[in-house]
């Protein structure tokens, strides 16, 4: 899971930053940054926002519908071969069917 930390300090390290030059560029202290990209304390996301955009950065959020995955079909898809799972997602292939032996 992609934490708040985890993203300060890969924007930071992204801009080329040591946590002293974001805290000053932000105004925030180099202490605290260190406890945020350490999760010992979770930024808000007004907080997160400023401190990426201060390495140079946005932070893009999307809300996306979430589906839902049936382990059935999971475990389904895991016995196929390479070949077989490419057929399926090019619609060459029916889900539940495998290709015929020798292929």
């Amino acid at each position: 899971m992609l934490t708040g930390g985890a993203i300060i300090r890969q924007a930071r390290l992204r801009a080329g930053l040591s946590q002293a030059e974001l805290a000053e560029r932000s105004g925030k202290d180099r202490a605290q940054i260190a406890r945020w990209e350490r999760d010992g304390v979770m930024p808000g996301f007004e907080t997160l926002v400023e401190l990426v955009r201060a390495c140079g950065f946005d932070l893009s959020l999307e809300l996306v519908p979430r589906t839902e995955v049936d382990p059935g079909a999971l475990d389904e898809t895991q016995r196929l071969t390479p070949n077989e799972r490419l057929d399926r997602m090019l619609g060459l292939r029916a889900p539940g069917t495998r290709a015929p032996r020798g292929r």
